[in-house]
């Protein structure tokens, strides 16, 4: 198990479709990376100038959006995933 610090965000990358809308299949090397994913565990947060802890928006199986260059991307156990800040995160899809 891996808890990130602080205000990161460790990140799961959802893959899209290989098909365009018009059926057509994608290849691997002309697909860009997803920026969409599943947080898979949360920092417990920064702290203000007082040292007061910062509480985190996201939690553990939020879906979030990222910007393209968010992010260091990591292999953990076998599994291609992505350290961010919490502020790299664009929002929450509900």
């Amino acid at each position: 198990m891996f808890i990130p610090l602080h205000d990161r965000v460790l990140v799961r990358r959802i893959e899209g479709d290989d098909k365009t809308s018009g059926g057509l299949i994608i290849p691997d090397t002309a697909k860009e990376k997803p920026q969409e994913g599943e947080v898979v565990s949360v920092g417990t947060g920064a702290r203000d100038e007082d040292g007061n802890r910062i509480a985190m928006d996201v939690k553990a199986g939020d879906r979030i959006l990222f910007g393209k260059w968010s992010g260091t991307e990591i292999k953990l156990d076998g599994e291609d995933l992505m350290i961010m800040k919490e502020s790299d995160i664009l929002g929450v899809m509900a």
